[in-house]
């Protein structure tokens, strides 16, 4: 008993610090760009530093591996076009929270599994029953979080909190010239929501590239390469003052160094509790990032919540929810197929002497093997490996058959990390 409770508590804790690592990112973020740091100096130094950081991974790999396989010109290619979707991920969600609030930030990634869901859809990636609960729950779910998503934009309403003290940093800002911050807040809301989008279409992308490609640490090496490569000519065109590229000891080195720190610690950890739980527990996890991200930006941001952000918020979670639940159904509907197979061959031998006659010559040709294969698996260092990887993920219940569907469960950095379980 003690030790199922702490199987289910060490990844409840776990995930609680992943969300609230995200959420502490995007209101330092907010904070340095406030207090006068660049968005696209910002986007180039955290690549930058990313590079560095895994600089030394794919040297690693190539000498504990020799069965890497080649990186070719298509590779790179397709590596290249997933660094150019990244890349306008940063640049949406940088100037998204510039302009808007992480609350809103972190209510708009919620719009993750609903945008995956139809680029899945139009992709072919995934086929969906109309007819079923589980398909109609998915699409009600993504209705929802589109809708709320409009709300939380357009709808601002009334102070429902404010903070005691108004915030002595964080000024008012605006962009291309518009005359209110009504106008700041609805724009921000839709760069945060085209974030959520390209956020999507990178994961269905990475799917692809993983399919000729399973190397994750190499792919996120040149993908964080190409990315400051793309952030640096446009920073060098954006950024014309020098004073804005000089790094000084404030808030902006602060938050550099914090998103560098903060995004590895989160991939650790949230790889960590992927394995324990799966990556149903992970996602459920992603609407109390809204609740973090209000209570830090009332203490550190003084900012304000109003009515619109909490409706709009309150609807985005329940559509998240609704399409995690219908996700979870089709899992189980899937497990449980696959378990019946045999049953039903077995059953339908009984009726039709053909399908028997097939039953048993299978049968009588399968027990001589079976000695065969266990001893030839306890002998292959590599086979033995596999077995030992795959137990635990078929006691989590999860279909490993088909990685892009099992991508469209995990939000944020959650597909890349399961489908990483599966190259080590």
């Amino acid at each position: 008993m003690e030790g199922r409770a702490r199987r289910v508590s060490l990844p409840f804790v776990g995930m609680i610090m992943v969300v609230l690592v995200q959420a502490s990112n995007m209101v330092v973020t907010k904070m340095a760009m406030s207090d006068g740091l660049n968005k696209y100096t910002l986007v180039f130094y955290c690549n930058a530093l990313s590079s560095l950081i895994l600089l030394p991974f794919p040297f690693i790999i190539s000498c504990r591996s020799g069965s890497c396989p080649p990186l070719t010109f298509s590779v790179l290619r397709k590596i290249f076009l997933l660094a150019l979707v990244g890349f306008g991920t940063q640049i949406c969600g940088y100037a998204g929270i510039d302009y808007s609030s992480p609350v809103l930030g972190t209510a708009m990634m919620n719009l993750v599994p609903a945008f995956t869901f139809i680029l899945a859809i139009i992709s072919r990636m995934e086929k969906v029953n109309w007819k079923s609960s589980s398909s109609q729950a998915r699409l009600m779910g993504t209705i929802a979080s589109i809708l709320g998503a409009l709300v939380i934009t357009l709808y601002k309403g009334p102070a429902i909190l404010r903070s005691p003290l108004p915030p002595s940093f964080v000024h008012p800002r605006r962009l291309l010239l518009l005359p209110s911050q009504q106008l700041n807040w609805v724009l921000g809301g839709f760069l945060l929501a085209a974030e959520a989008f390209f956020l999507s279409l990178w994961y269905i992308v990475q799917a692809f590239i993983l399919k000729d490609y399973p190397v994750v640490m190499n792919i996120m090496f040149y993908l964080t390469f190409f990315a400051t490569i793309l952030s640096g000519l446009l920073s060098f065109i954006m950024v014309r003052e020098l004073q804005s590229w000089i790094l000084k000891v404030d808030a902006g080195l602060i938050a550099i160094l914090y998103s560098a720190v903060a995004g590895v610690f989160r991939v650790t950890l949230c790889t960590w509790c992927l394995k324990k739980t799966g990556p149903i527990f992970v996602s459920m996890f992603k609407p109390l990032g809204i609740v973090f991200a209000v209570g830090l930006g009332f203490i550190f941001l003084g900012e304000k919540l109003h009515l619109g952000s909490l409706i709009g918020a309150i609807v985005i979670a329940m559509g998240f929810y609704a399409l995690m639940w219908g996700k979870s159904k089709e899992e189980e509907k899937t497990i449980e197929g696959s378990g019946t197979v045999d049953g039903s061959l077995a059953s339908s031998s009984h009726k039709i002497p053909l399908l028997q006659n097939k039953a048993s010559k299978s049968s009588s040709l399968e027990a001589p093997l079976r000695p065969t294969l266990s001893t030839a698996i306890e002998h292959h260092p590599l086979l033995s490996r596999a077995q030992a990887d795959l137990r635990p993920k078929v006691e989590d219940g999860l279909d490993f058959h088909d990685s892009p569907k099992l991508g469209l469960l995990n939000i944020d950095l959650g597909m890349e990390l399961e489908l990483e379980l599966r190259t080590e």
